[in-house]
C-alpha cells in the first residue's frame, strides 16, 4: 500500500537534493511503493521484512547461510511477501515490535549490524534521520558506531502502539520513552502531534520541534469549472480507521434529503487485501440503497490519475476516527483547489485554521458530517473561496521545498548547539 511516511520522506529527500545537500535514503523492511520517482533507487534494502519476521520466530534462522538471507531480502521476494503482510494484525506483531525497539538487544541485531557496517563504508553523515519513532532501537547503535546526531521524525506512532495487546502496549510505550532520551531531536508534523508525543514520552518541549509536511505540487491544478452534478470525494486508505464508512453513511443521508440532486460519491486511495472485505461491504450497502451507480471506487491510482480524480471533486473529506498526526491527503486536495470537511479533532482544526481551506464538524457522526458537507455543496461561492484559500496556502507554505527549508533550519540549530558545547 501507499505509506504516508514514505511519500513524505521521498518528497523531503528530493527537495534536499535539489538544494544541493547530499542525502542517502535507505529503505527498510520492503521496497517503497510511491507515485513519484523513488529517491532510494540503488540503495540496498535493510531489515528485509521476511528476515526480520523469521528471526523473531526462530533464533536458529540467524544461523542459516547468508545467501539465503540475501535471497529473502531481494525486491522480488519482498514484493510478494508484502501482499500477504497486509493481512497482519497488530496483535500478531506485538513481540516483533518490542524486539525491533530493543535494537542491539533484540533478535534482529544481525540486521542492525549489517546496516551500521554499510553506513561505515559511506561518507560519515552529519545527521541520521529516522522516519518514525518505531525505529528507536537503531539509535544507540548508530550513535555509538557513527558518532552522528540522530533526529527522529514523528508520524502516527501512537495509534499503532495503542492498538497492540495491553501487556505489549504498555511495555512498548515504556521502552519508547526510555530510548527516546537518546535521540537528539524529534520533529513533529503538527503542533498537535508534537505536543501529544512530548507528553506521552515525557520529553521537554525543546527536544520536540515542529515542521509541517509538504508535497510535490507538480501537476496539481484546480478544475476549469465546478463538477455538475456535484461530487463528494475521499482519497486515503480504504479502511474503517480513516472513516470511510462514516462518509458513506453521510452520503446516504444527503441522498435521502435530496437537496443536491444527482450528488455523486468518489472514493480513491490504496486498497490492499485486508481492506477488500470492508470495501465489498460498503459496495453492497450502497447497492441495497439503490445508489451504487452514482458511486465510484478507484483503488491504487497513479499520480496523474490521482490528480485527475481530485480535480473532479466538489468537496473532500477523510473523516478519520483516530488522532491523525497530519494528513497529506488534505494538502493534495487543496493543491487541486478542493475545499475539505474534517472532524474537529487531532491535527485537522490546526491545519484548516492555518489554511482557511475548509470546515470542521463533530467527529464520529455521519449526521454532523452530512450537515457540513451540505452547507458547502449548497454554497458554491463559499466552497470555491475555501478551495482557493487552501491551494494558495499549499503553494505558499506546504510544498516539499518549504518542508525541506523547515527541516534544514532545525538541523542547523541542532548542529550549531552541538558545536557551541
Amino acid at each position: 500500500m501507499y505509506c504516508g511516511n514514505c511519500l513524505r520522506d521521498n518528497a523531503l529527500v528530493r527537495a534536499l537534493r535539489q538544494q544541493a545537500h547530499t542525502v542517502t535514503m535507505i529503505p527498510l523492511y520492503l521496497p517503497m511503493t510511491l507515485d513519484e520517482e523513488d529517491q532510494s533507487a540503488g540503495t540496498p534494502i535493510f531489515f528485509g521484512g521476511v528476515n526480520v519476521y523469521l528471526q523473531q520466530k526462530s533464533k536458529l534462522f540467524g544461523q542459516m547461510p547468508r545467501a539465503l538471507h540475501q535471497w529473502l531480502s531481494s525486491p522480488q521476494v519482498l514484493r510478494w511477501a508484502s501482499g500477504r503482510a497486509a493481512k497482519t494484525r497488530a496483535d500478531e506483531v506485538g513481540e516483533l515490535t518490542l524486539s525491533m525497539m530493543r535494537g542491539e538487544e533484540g533478535q534482529q541485531v544481525a540486521e542492525l549490524e549489517q546496516l551500521i557496517h554499510w553506513l561505515q563504508e559511506q561518507k560519515k553523515p552529519d545527521i541520521v534521520c529516522l522516519s518514525n519513532a518505531l525505529l528507536i532501537g537503531l539509535v544507540r547503535g548508530l550513535k555509538a558506531e557513527l558518532g552522528s546526531k540522530v533526529v527522529c521524525m514523528l508520524q502516527g506512532e501512537d495509534s499503532f502502539l495503542d492498538s497492540l495487546p495491553p501487556t505489549v502496549r504498555d511495555n512498548a510505550w515504556a521502552l519508547l520513552g526510555e530510548r527516546a532520551k537518546e535521540v537528539d531531536l524529534f520533529i513533529g508534523p503538527s503542533n498537535y502531534y508534537g505536543q501529544l508525543m512530548a507528553k506521552r514520552l515525557s520529553l521537554p518541549m525543546q527536544k520536540v520541534r515542529v515542521a509541517y509536511n509538504g508535497i510535490n505540487v507538480e501537476g496539481f491544478a484546480p478544475a476549469s469549472k465546478a463538477p455538475d452534478p456535484p461530487v463528494v470525494g475521499y482519497f486515503a486508505r480504504m479502511c474503517r480507521e480513516k472513516g470511510l464508512d462514516t462518509l458513506v453513511d453521510a452520503y446516504l443521508i444527503l441522498r435521502k434529503r435530496n437537496k443536491i440532486p444527482g450528488l455523486r460519491l468518489k472514493v480513491g486511495g490504496s486498497c490492499g487485501p485486508a481492506d477488500e472485505p470492508f470495501v465489498t461491504d460498503l459496495e453492497e450497502k450502497l447497492e441495497a440503497e439503490g445508489v451504487i451507480q452514482e458511486v465510484e471506487f478507484r483503488p491504487n491510482l497513479s499520480r496523474q490519475a490521482k490528480q485527475d480524480f481530485l480535480r473532479s471533486l466538489s468537496v473532500f473529506s477523510v473523516p478519520a476516527l483516530y488522532g491523525e498526526a497530519f494528513g497529506l491527503y488534505l494538502l493534495e486536495a487543496w493543491a487541486a483547489g478542493v475545499p475539505v470537511v474534517q472532524p474537529r479533532h487531532a491535527a485537522f482544526p490546526e491545519l484548516i485554521q492555518a489554511t482557511g481551506g475548509g470546515l470542521v464538524c463533530e467527529p464520529r457522526s455521519a449526521e454532523a458530517l452530512a450537515n457540513v458537507l451540505e452547507s458547502l455543496l449548497l454554497d458554491g461561492a463559499k466552497a470555491q473561496k475555501m478551495g482557493t484559500a487552501g491551494r494558495n496556502a499549499v503553494l505558499r507554505d506546504l510544498t516539499m521545498e518549504r518542508m525541506a527549508e523547515r527541516v534544514l533550519h532545525l538541523y542547523d540549530e541542532l548542529m550549531a548547539t552541538t558545536a557551541a558545547r
